[in-house]
């Protein structure tokens, strides 16, 4: 019998085969629209959350509707939002947010992680700092940065099982509104004074907001 036939020895450590590779879904598409959509209403906020926190005809629903970021959880509280309403249009918009995110990770694997390197300043140290949080501590990571798109999309990358998911992410979203209700009742004269201010003086904010989203976003775009 020839060396070619025989079986091989026993005991012969076994070859080590390459991870699958990874295998986008249908709906992955759909996550990046929504993820677009999103960001473009943040860019709404940001241009014209002035106006949406005049104290003569404050909007804040449709601000916080726009965007939930914790400075316009402070603006809505300062525009006498009603809690209930606070409390639904702020954890629904955070919720989504992170979901989104949440889903791109689970679609794209590292190739999301690649896209918030190039164009979030996201950095190789930054992913080795949550990763090792990660492993250690996820139960307190996802609800202290449940605000965070990078940690959204970690968690997708790392396939966070669902209730254990909304679970934490429930709990952050929860300690996020109530912390931003304290603040904005313990600074409430100063943060009133301050949209008084921009009142006064908001289509100097408005011209400067826009002329901000505007430089971000072409710096953005030059790094494509």
């Amino acid at each position: 019998m020839s060396d070619e036939t025989l079986p091989p020895p026993t005991g012969a450590p076994a070859t080590e085969s390459e991870p699958p590779e990874h295998v986008k879904p249908r709906w992955a598409p759909f996550t990046l629209v929504a993820f677009v959509v999103l960001v473009i209403c943040t860019n709404i906020a940001n241009a014209t959350w002035v106006r949406l926190t005049n104290v003569d005809n404050p909007r804040p629903e449709l601000l916080l509707l726009l965007s939930s970021r914790n400075r316009y959880l402070a603006f809505a509280l300062g525009s006498d939002v009603s809690i209930p309403a606070y409390v639904a249009i702020g954890f629904l918009r955070i919720t989504l947010a992170f979901v989104v995110c949440h889903l791109i990770g689970r679609a794209y694997a590292g190739e999301a992680v690649g896209w918030f390197k190039k164009y979030l300043g996201f950095n190789d140290e930054a992913e080795k700092t949550f990763d090792r949080g990660f492993e250690k501590a996820e139960w307190l990571l996802i609800p202290i940065f449940s605000g965070s798109n990078i940690v959204g999309v970690l968690t997708g990358v790392r396939r966070t099982p669902w209730p254990k998911l909304l679970t934490l992410l429930s709990i952050g979203i929860a300690g996020r509104l109530l912390l931003m209700w304290w603040l904005a009742r313990f600074f409430e004269d100063q943060l009133q004074s301050f949209l008084d201010f921009t009142t006064r003086y908001q289509w100097y904010f408005l011209a400067g907001s826009i002329f901000l989203v505007v430089l971000v976003n072409l710096k953005n775009f030059r790094r494509r």
